[in-house]
């Protein structure tokens, strides 16, 4: 199974050298690859053959051609997730399509997981065939309440399962955070299904939205993304505590690695 490798939980892409090629056009050299592996993953899904080893394999490959043209991949808190007998829920900030690339490489060898994504992602052409095999939560992102009731059914099921879900609670993709933009579907969905939550913090500018199709931007190598998972809770009574410390878990990681960009 392919896989990243971990020193002691953590991975941080190594220092290599960059083409000059893919110093002066990092956004082109990139996209060309991704269409490619989009393509042949679509073809292998749409025959109904691509599984997780797929999946993995097709994430772990987005994320080697990215590191190819400069950016810089850091992930922490990997013990978080491989002292997990059961499924969780994954709380995470939204900023890019990066994270929908790149997650399931990180966690799918350790815990099967899929999304909880809009609808509009099982219309894309081609890309929908890979979101359909991994059976999502869809959510049409307009009706809160309609959401919430698929949510709670859906992501119960998977759950129960053993499907681990990652959730992303804002109401749309952001670069910036703000604790009132992040609804508690993560945390209720984890008290019904009784289930741990485990929040995720995100940094992932360097894929920036694009001014004509936001999920394809340009990318940005002089900024890294950054991966960190916290410490699973179990919710306890409404769940205020936990959506609070989820909350604070991300902001506190956003305002470090904003440091860390800052001294470099």
């Amino acid at each position: 199974m392919h896989r990243l490798q971990y020193t002691e939980h953590l991975y941080r892409t190594p220092v290599r050298p960059i083409s000059l090629l893919s110093k002066v056009f990092p956004s082109l050299l990139f996209y060309v690859h991704l269409i490619s592996i989009v393509w042949r993953s679509s073809r292998v899904a749409k025959r109904g053959e691509y599984g997780d080893d797929n999946w993995i394999e097709s994430s772990l490959e987005v994320l080697r051609r990215l590191e190819q043209v400069g950016v810089t991949i850091d992930i922490s808190g990997i013990e978080n997730i491989e002292q997990q007998n059961g499924p969780v829920v994954f709380v995470a900030n939204h900023m890019s399509m990066m994270e929908t690339m790149l997650l399931p490489v990180i966690i799918q060898p350790i815990l099967p997981v899929t999304f909880v994504v809009k609808e509009s992602l099982l219309a894309y052409p081609v890309f929908k065939h890979i979101m359909y095999s991994r059976h999502p939560v869809a959510v049409s992102r307009i009706n809160p309440r309609q959401d919430l009731k698929v949510v709670m059914s859906e992501g119960v099921d998977r759950l129960r399962a053993g499907i681990s879900i990652i959730v992303f609670p804002q109401t749309t993709r952001s670069h910036t955070f703000d604790p009132e933009e992040m609804s508690s579907i993560g945390v209720k969905l984890a008290k019904k299904a009784g289930v741990p939550v485990i929040p995720v913090a995100l940094k992932t500018d360097c894929w920036q939205n694009g001014p004509w199709i936001k999920d394809f931007g340009k990318l940005d190598i002089s900024r890294t993304a950054y991966y960190s998972f916290g410490a699973p809770r179990m919710i306890v009574g409404k769940g205020d505590e936990e959506q609070g410390a989820v909350n604070a878990f991300i902001a506190t990681a956003l305002k470090k690695w904003g440091r860390d960009t800052q001294s470099r």
